[in-house]
């Protein structure tokens, strides 16, 4: 959000003041750095390990990393972990996320300003690049960049330079530059939203997240991992999760990704009486698959899942109206799933159509 600058007596309290707030940013990337590089990232899916891995392979570098994905899948917390594991950590992490500031003050906000460059500019404003110079910074959201401010920015990217508003005077910095964002960019330079030769310059490694709805192992721990979170941090004891309330967690679709679960989970904390968690989830008819049946592990409330959902819709598994549409999978996913999971298609000699077992595996 962006911080106006309160009027000040001179421009060395203004420096002092600024000077001040990069080495908080030092001093806290620091005690980051002494941490488990992953320790806010939860999950043992494949579909995250092989994110993780890829995080891992790049990070060592300094190349530009472009991270994508939907909207609560995690994106700021990937690019910490790159910066942890860089060569960075210990630097400065700064971050800007280019929707929630201004047009008129994003210029200013990404490269700082003299005073008086404009009305308004009382005192000397370093900008976000400058913060970031030795470390890395993180511009979220970069889809929703102005077009009048791309140049600039690929300008800083290529030549590590910039001028601060009303300055002549060009500074050099060494800064990595992680960006994220949900839109599809190449679909916005086709439209001539986005330019071609920032995106291409953005491009050099990306980094897909995939949603919650792909990952539904990670349901299960990163419920447990916030259960414990909100709990502590209002005095709670949660001591049971009911079965048909994880259930519910593992079969819902998470349009708002980790971040909705976050929150419902908060919310449900807030709402438990006698340890137990309640299900916060919307009651919706639409589409829904429920499970009838009462499982002991993950797994076999997966498989019960599945096969319910392959039965209701008569064994078709793609499509708009398949068993993978309503359980917010791609159709290869679930086919994968089915693959792990031992369930195959059977042709049954009673009544025409197909039926869906279980291969039972040691």
């Amino acid at each position: 959000m962006f911080r106006q600058d309160a009027p000040v007596r001179g421009l060395h309290e203004a420096s002092v003041g600024l000077v001040m707030e990069n080495v908080n940013r030092v001093l806290a990337s620091e005690q980051g750095c002494a941490e488990d590089r992953f320790d806010q990232i939860v999950g043992s899916s494949p579909a995250l390990e092989s994110v993780l891995a890829e995080v891992k392979r790049v990070a060592p570098t300094d190349s530009t990393v472009l991270v994508l994905g939907e909207t609560g899948t995690g994106k700021e917390l990937m690019a910490r972990a790159i910066h942890n594991l860089s060569g960075r950590c210990g630097r400065p992490f700064v971050t800007l996320n280019c929707s929630a500031i201004p047009f008129d003050l994003l210029e200013s906000e990404l490269f700082g300003h003299e005073k008086g460059a404009f009305t308004g500019a009382v005192a000397q404003k370093i900008g976000r690049f400058e913060m970031a110079d030795t470390g890395t910074l993180f511009l979220d959201e970069i889809g929703d960049l102005p077009l009048a401010l791309q140049p600039k920015l690929l300008r800083v990217l290529q030549e590590q330079e910039f001028e601060r508003l009303g300055s002549g005077k060009t500074h050099r910095i060494n800064v990595r530059l992680v960006a994220a964002t949900h839109r599809d960019l190449a679909q916005m330079v086709a439209r001539n939203e986005f330019r071609s030769d920032l995106y291409y310059r953005l491009n050099v490694f990306p980094v897909v997240l995939p949603p919650l709805r792909e990952r539904r192992e990670d349901i299960a721990p990163l419920v447990s991992h916030f259960v414990e979170l909100f709990a502590r941090r209002m005095g709670k004891r949660i001591e049971h999760i009911p079965q048909t309330t994880m259930n519910a967690f593992i079969e819902y679709s998470w349009p708002g990704n980790v971040r909705e679960l976050q929150n419902l989970i908060e919310r449900a904390v807030i709402r438990s009486d006698n340890g137990v968690l309640p299900n916060p989830l919307p009651a919706s008819p639409q589409n829904a698959v429920t499970l009838t049946v009462e499982r002991s592990t993950l797994r076999d409330a997966e498989i019960a899942l599945i096969l319910q959902t392959l039965r209701a819709t008569g064994g078709m598994v793609g499509g708009p109206r398949g068993a993978a549409a309503r359980l917010g999978l791609k159709r290869t996913t679930l086919i994968t799933k089915m693959k792990r999971l031992g369930i195959y298609q059977t042709v049954s000699a009673r009544a025409p159509g197909l039926e869906f077992d279980t291969v039972q595996r040691l």
